[in-house]
Order: C-alpha cells, then structure tokens, then sequence
C-alpha cells in the first residue's frame, strides 16, 4: 500500500488527470484480487476474512484521501474535523468479507455549510467504481438514519453492524448513540419479522447435495442471525461475550470450529470460481477438497471427505444457532397469557403440550438416555413435534457406555410406536439417533454422488420415514393399512434404515441387509420378522427398477421378481417402502407415470403368488376377453364384430389395458376407413391414433424429436387396423397443438421424409432376445440421452417392415434405457445382424 502511495503522490505533483490516477487505483487492486492465491494458500477462514477486510479498509482510505486532497488542495483540515464518516455495513462490517462479495458501506454526513460535501462523496463512490470496486454504498445524513432504519427491516440488520472505516469521529460518536436508540427500538417486531425471513430463507435453500453456503441451511446467513438477535436482545459487538450466560464454552468452541470450515470453503469457492460463487456444486467440489487440502484415501476419495465435513459442520452450525436464537428471543416473545396456557397444557414435570408441540424449559436438568427414551414411550400420540427447548434438553442426555439390556428394551419399545417419525426425527436432531442404533453412525453426513438423490444419506433416510407416517396415495395407503401392526413396524424401519449399508466399500444393499438383520436381532425383535425386514432392505430399489426398466408383462421377469420377494406380504411392505424411498428424492419424482407403471407391476405380480398359471400370457388373455364379454356395450354389438374383437391380434392389448378401454378402441376402429386421432394435453402430452392406412412413424417421431418420448404402445387390431397411442414427458403450448395436428396428418404420406440426427449407440449396449415370450423379441438398448433417438430407430425399423408392438422409453442420469418389443414376423431376428450394424455407425463400433 506505501508504493501506492508513493505512485499517487508522484501523480499528484506531475498535474495528473483523474483519468491517469483512476487507473493506478485500479491496476492495483486488480494485482491484489490476482494475488489472493497466496494469500488464502497462507491464511484459513476466518484469518483470510480479516486481512481482506483490513486490506479494503486500507484501499478505500486511500481513496477517500485522493479525493480531500483534490478538493482542498494545501488546505485540507483534519478528516476528522470534515463531517463525512466511511462506515462498512453487512458482512464488510462484521470484518466477513469475501472475496468477490460487495463491499457495503455508508458514507455518513452532516451537512455544514462551507464544506462541498456533495461533490465530494459523489467523486468517492464514482472512483471506487472506476477502479472495479464492487461497491453497495448508501448515503445518509446523521437525523435521517433513525427514519431510514423504519423503511426496512434489511436495513436495521445491516446498520446494526456498523464499523468505521475512516472520517469524523465526532459523527461516529453521535451515530454510536442512534445505534443504540435503534437496537432498542421496536425489538419485538425485528425479531418477528427477522424469524419470518429466516424461515423463508432456509425453506428456499434446504440442506441439499449442493449446498449453499451462506444462505442455506447451517450457512453463515444463521450465524448472521443469531449475531443479530444477540446485538438487539444484549447490546453486544461478539456472541463470544455470551459465554457462561447463554451457551458453554465447549458449546461455543465447537460452534465456531465447524463455522471457520464454512468460511473457508466460501473463500475457497470464491477463488476458484473467480466470482461470487456460495454454492457448492458437484462440477466445483474437486477443485474445492483439493484447495481445501483433502487427499483421496484407498477407502474415500477426496470430494466425498470434503463434503462429508461440510455436511457435518452445517449441521453443527444450525444446530447450535436454532438452539441460541431460540434462547435469546424467549424473553422478548414471551406473553404474560403463555404462563396460564402451559399450566393448563402441563404434562408433566417440566414437560407441556401445546397444540401438537413439546415444550420444556432451556434449564432443564438432563436425564439418562434411557429415561429420556422411557419419557418419549409415554407421550401421547397428540405430539407430532419437538421445540427447539426439548431438542437442547434430549442433546444433553447422559449415554451410558454400553448398551444394557434395560436400554435395548426400550429402545425396541420406542421403534413401535405408531408416531414413530418425530421421535426419531428428534433423535437425529439431538445427535442421538447415532448412538442408539450404532449401525447407523456411517450414514451421517453421508454424501450422495449418483445424480439421482438430492440429499444426504441421513436426510433421505429421515424423509423416507416421513413418508411412511403420510402416505399421500390412497391406493398404497389403503395397502398399508391391511398390514398388522408388526408388519408396520417392520415397513417403517425398512423405510427408514433402507439404505443404512451406505458409507462402506461393499455393495450397500448387502451390508444393509446383514446391518438390519445384526439391529434388529441386537434388541430381540422376532426372527420372521427380521427376515422380512431385512428382504426389504437388500431389495428395496428391485421394484422401481424393474418397473422402469424391464417388460412387467413378461412372465419371466413377473416370476424372476416374486422370486426374490417370496410372498405377497413383503410384495405389499415393498410396495409401500419402494413409495417412500422415491418420494424421499424430490418433489415430483413419484409422478403420475412412476405411480402407474408402480401399480401395475404390483397388480401383475399378485397372481404370481396365487396360481403361476394365471401369469401365462394366452391364460391372462382369455381371462381379460371373458371380463369384455361381460360388459353390456359389448352384449349389444352385432356378432361379426364381437368375433374381431376376441380375434384382435395383439397380446399386449389385453395384458396392458382395461377391458374398458379395450372396447372402447376396438368400438372405434369399426368405422374408421383412413385414420383419426386424438391429442390429449393435460399433464403429458398424449397423441392416440387409430389407422386403417400406412403410417409413418419414422416421420411422425423424427418431426416431434423435439419432445421427449416415455413411452410408446401399438396394438394390431382387426382387418389390419392399428392403434398407437405415443405418451411424452411433458406437456406442450397450446399454441404447438395445431403444429402437432399438421405434424400427424403429413405423417400418412408414406414418401414424407425427415432428415434425423444419426445418435450415438455402441453395439455393446444392444441385447436382443429372440425367446422373449412365444410371440414377441424384445430388444433392449442403452444410450446417452439424444435427441431423435427413437425416431431413428423407428425408420429402420419402418424400412424392414418391422412391427414394433410395444416400446418402453426411460432415463435416468443422462442415459436412455430403451426395451423394445417385437413382433415375430420373420424380419427381425432373422435380420437382427443387419439391423443393429445400422443402429450402430462403424464409428461407434471402433470406440
């Protein structure tokens, strides 16, 4: 900084313009932010927030005094006897400053006669602008600071941590004496509306795979606000201050050690990234652990180590700051009316309920952990949640060292109650869940690198249980209900434990199986049931994955998937966790298709368990055709048509539809000469044709490649009469519906060509089975997601003359998996060499 001021001096007394000095100014701190490379390498979190803070100060000083300098010239006063005060706000203030965050500051003033204050604070902010400054300035005259903290909340959060950064001292004095009429004022409606905000903020920024730093969960924005409180609420400039009054000092040492990781990680983001960058994402993360000094071990690569630890001190972070806001506003939001309510809700000693919460007091003396378990057995179903008093209370339980006998009773007791989910819940949030099933503790702060779960392993597993105690589908909660009790129980653990094989090197559905068994066995729970659960556990993603993946109305994979579940009971129990464990993910990952092609395979395999027969294809059939013939609008058909309809050619029809709606299209395709169609647009786009003429579905799909297929069904009906019905992931304009009509009806004109993008497919990724079942080949194909995929594969399939009777289409993380089914019409597998080497370029073949 001397050398600089050395250059400025130099400008100075050679008559330099604004222009020449401006680009010093700027040369420099650009050579700075460059060189923060060896600074961070030398420095941690919360060093590095310090000295970049001080660095600014130091630069803006400079500024400042370039300006005073060019405005009075020899006869500059003493800036302290000049009425403006440079004050840093926000994150500036508090000496957090990041490096590409704005540097907030207020340039305070008075307005005395015979300074120019105006030009000059209008030449300071324009030249820390001009000089690449991130700059967030606010200007204020000293008697309007009070009334500009009414306007807004953000504000009063802002100004309450004010430092000076250079200027008056005599305006710093007087502003000190507003700020504290400020922090005095309206306490209880900041500390309102600032709890609301906090609560929209951790809402939009829950602790996901990604997380965000600063204002998400356990990010710097909650330590931001427990400082708040406790500068309102106390009147202090350190929450350390606090010690041995609100908080421990091992509490408070812990707190901070877990917040100076996430300022490192935030510096660290920000220096990678060259930007203001405060969340953590997954293409960031391996540049991140290696800054951040994470070296890959033979058992956890880096990144997994590094986000483990965040995970962990995000979660040390909310923790202690929930707890301390808690605290420091009870006195404040406390009404006199509150002390009849608790008496009238007492439940016990230092325990009441209030509406569906527990509450108890912040001194309340810890119990044993088994006396905490036994308190939690003996509360009412009514309690469906725990104030953030108990969850401190349970924290401060007494472990004992080992597990007696007493212990584990209680334990196997309190997994068999019905509102099972807010006690665990509660557990998990006291850091006790770890140490009650110790099978557990690996799943902690457990990340997840697959693409598909949005959360941590814990977080996941704690929402698969929520979902067992709300089961939003009526069909699967009606499934869940005609379990016993016992059977509950063990659904509920398998949806909570599903995944507690996670954290080790082996396969996780192995080790959670034997993990669930060891639990379970360990607190004296009986070996059927142990079975069962630990079936579930080792198969508890089988379901989706053969409902997305494979043909459910194959008998041999209907049998190959009952084989592994054993009997309709665990069917039912899978059924339910398998609901669970996708809901958990995300929001609308159970959608309409998964619950559809769920229900099916559940239908499907119920049979399997009564009579194998029933899963023979002609047997299912014939069975379909008597539940037509029973129908009343088929009773009342001529017979000539009656005898078409039980002579359709097609399996699939009878094996995918309902009776219904199998005579629904075969009633429509008695009068159809050419073709006609329907466009469905309500939550997915659905085209349904029926045709009596060629089509050219080669065309049709190549001019729609623009829309993502799910799935694809043709049905050969009677007197060479077809039905298609092509189902898409999503819904489209309305203003593309009459672009679609055109689209189809070109797509009757067998010499209509499009050009298609020739995708990628390796013939590795080709299997073909031509024993699929007695009348159908299947052809499965896995390939990165492109677009015209399937179009493509439709015109080769068109050229050979080739009967595509159904198509299942599915993606998951990039890649299309892709089952096909297939007439055997004698084009096929008979020319099935011929046909995969125009799947699959020479190019493709020789990667």
């Amino acid at each position: 900084m001397s050398e600089l001021n050395i250059q400025i001096e130099e400008l100075i007394s050679n008559n330099a313009t604004d222009f020449e000095i401006s680009k010093v100014f700027k040369t420099y701190f650009k050579n700075y932010v460059n060189s923060i490379d060896t600074t961070f390498e030398t420095t941690g979190g919360k060093d590095f927030f310090i000295k970049h803070t001080k660095h600014t100060d130091k630069f803006l000083i400079q500024l400042y005094k370039y300006i005073l300098r060019k405005n009075f010239g020899s006869y500059q006063p003493m800036s302290t006897s000049i009425p403006i005060s440079l004050v840093a706000l926000g994150s500036y203030g508090r000496e957090q400053l990041c490096i590409y965050s704005d540097i907030d500051i207020m340039i305070l003033y008075e307005d005395i006669k015979g300074y120019n204050l105006k030009e000059i604070m209008e030449e300071f902010i324009t030249l820390a602008w001009d000089c690449g400054l991130k700059l967030g300035s606010r200007v204020h005259e000293l008697k309007e600071v009070a009334e500009g903290v009414k306007e807004d909340i953000t504000i009063k959060s802002s100004i309450i941590e004010s430092r000076l950064i250079f200027g008056s001292k005599y305006l710093w004095f007087g502003y000190e004496n507003i700020l504290n009429q400020i922090r005095k004022t309206n306490q209880k409606d900041f500390v309102l509306e600032k709890l609301e905000e906090h609560k929209e903020r951790l809402l939009k920024y829950p602790l996901k795979m990604e997380p965000n730093v600063k204002d998400g969960f356990g990010g710097i924005r909650e330590s931001n606000m427990m400082y708040w409180m406790a500068n309102v609420l106390y009147g202090i400039r350190d929450t350390k201050h606090l010690i041995g009054k609100e908080f421990t000092e091992e509490e408070f040492k812990l707190y901070r050690q877990a917040l100076e990781f996430i300022f490192r990680v935030r510096n660290a983001l920000h220096n990678i990234a060259r930007k203001k960058q405060d969340q953590v994402t997954f293409d960031i993360l391996p540049d991140l652990s290696t800054k951040l000094v994470f070296k890959d071990t033979p058992r956890y690569p880096k990144e997994r180590q590094c986000m483990a630890k965040l995970l962990s001190c995000l979660h040390i972070v909310h923790s202690f700051t929930a707890t301390m806001i808690k605290k420091f506003t009870r006195s404040v939001l406390f009404e006199n009316k509150n002390i009849k309510e608790l008496k009238n809700n007492r439940f016990k000693k230092d325990l009441f309920i209030v509406g569906n919460t527990l509450y108890t007091s912040f001194h309340a003396k810890p119990k044993t952990l088994n006396a905490l378990l036994k308190e939690l057995i003996s509360l009412p179903a009514v309690v469906t949640r725990f104030d953030r008093s108990y969850i401190y209370y349970a924290s401060k339980a007494k472990i004992p060292k080992v597990q007696t006998q007493e212990l584990r009773k209680n334990i196997k007791s309190m997994l068999f109650k019905k509102s099972l989910y807010p006690v665990i819940k509660l557990l998990y949030n006291a850091n006790l869940l770890g140490i009650i099933i110790p099978n557990s503790k690996l799943i902690m702060n457990q990340p997840q690198f697959d693409g598909y779960h949005q959360h941590p392993t814990d977080v996941h597993s704690i929402k698969t249980l929520k979902f067992a105690h709300n089961i939003e589908d009526e069909y699967i909660r009606s499934i869940f209900e005609s379990l016993s009790p016992n059977q509950k129980t063990i659904t509920r653990l398998a949806a909570l434990f599903h995944d507690i094989g996670k954290g080790r090197t082996a396969d996780h559905h192995i080790i959670g199986e034997k993990l669930f068994k060891t639990t379970l066995q360990e607190l004296g729970f009986e070996e059927k049931h142990i079975r069962v659960g630990a079936r579930l556990v080792r198969y508890h993603n089988m379901m989706s994955y053969v409902a997305t993946h494979e043909d459910i109305y194959s008998e041999k994979t209907i049998l190959n998937f009952t084989g592994l579940i054993k009997s309709p009971i665990a069917l039912k129990m899978l059924y339910v966790v398998t609901y669970c464990d996708v809901s958990a993910v995300g929001k609308n990952i159970f959608n309409s298709s998964m619950s559809s092609l769920l229900k099916q395979l559940y239908t499907n395999s119920l049979p399997a368990f009564e009579n194998e027969e029933l899963l023979n294809e002609s047997a299912r059939r014939v069975a379909k055709q008597n539940t037509i013939k029973n129908l009343s609008r088929y009773k009342a058909l001529p017979n000539q048509i009656k005898r078409k309809i039980m002579y359709i050619s097609s399996n699939q029809i009878f094996l995918r539809l309902k009776a219904e709606d199998i005579l629904d299209i075969a009633i429509k395709a008695k009068d159809v000469n050419d073709y006609i169609y329907k466009i469905i647009n309500e939550k997915h786009l659905t085209i349904r044709i029926i045709r009596n003429v060629p089509l050219n579905l080669g065309y049709l799909l190549g001019k729609l490649e623009f829309l993502n297929i799910s799935n694809l069904n043709i049905f050969k009906l009677y007197d060479d009469k077809k039905a298609f019905e092509i189902s898409f992931s999503e819904k489209v304009d309305a203003d593309d519906i009459l672009y679609i009509k055109e689209i189809i009806e070109n797509s009757f004109d067998m010499s209509k060509t499009t050009k298609l993008i020739t995708p990628v497919i390796k013939e590795e990724n080709i299997k073909i089975n031509c024993n699929h079942t007695t009348y159908l080949a299947s052809m499965q194909i896995k390939a990165k997601d492109q677009k015209g995929l399937f179009a493509f594969m439709a015109k080769i399939f068109d050229d050979f003359g080739i009967e595509i009777e159904t198509a299942k289409l599915h993606t998951l993380k990039g890649y299309a998996r892709d089952l096909l089914l297939i007439e055997k019409n004698g084009n096929f597998c008979s020319k099935q060499e011929e046909i995969v080497n125009l799947i699959c370029s020479k190019e493709n073949k020789a990667e």
